[in-house]
């Protein structure tokens, strides 16, 4: 079950994501829970594989606002990442970036 502790341990910076939930411990570990699971993670991956480097930055920069106003540091810094290479509009290969994210994701989700 994931805690404030363990969300701690993992990076996060707990007291700055606490203080945007009102200080309210289930209701930023609902919102944590929420973030992850946020439906634009799915939806990244089929945007970077067909090249639509407009959606995918559209996406990733919706991750960016959700992740870091929770502020999931590891998850947060590999997210920026990716929407600087998006944002440049080059094809790069996000490939690589992309499943260090979902990695990420999957194992705060773990927690």
């Amino acid at each position: 079950m994931m805690t404030v502790e363990s969300l701690k341990a993992a990076g996060a910076n707990v007291e700055e994501g606490l203080s945007r939930c009102l200080n309210k411990e289930d209701f930023y570990l609902k919102m944590v829970n929420m973030g992850l699971t946020n439906q634009n993670f799915q939806l990244l991956g089929p945007a970077l594989e067909a090249k639509d480097f407009d959606r995918a930055f559209e996406l990733c920069h919706s991750l960016k606002g959700v992740i870091g106003n929770l502020s999931l540091t590891p998850l947060y810094d590999l997210i920026c990442q990716l929407t600087e290479m998006l944002r440049s509009k080059t094809d790069t290969d996000c490939t690589g970036l992309y499943c260090q994210i979902m990695t990420m994701q999957e194992k705060l989700l773990a927690l």
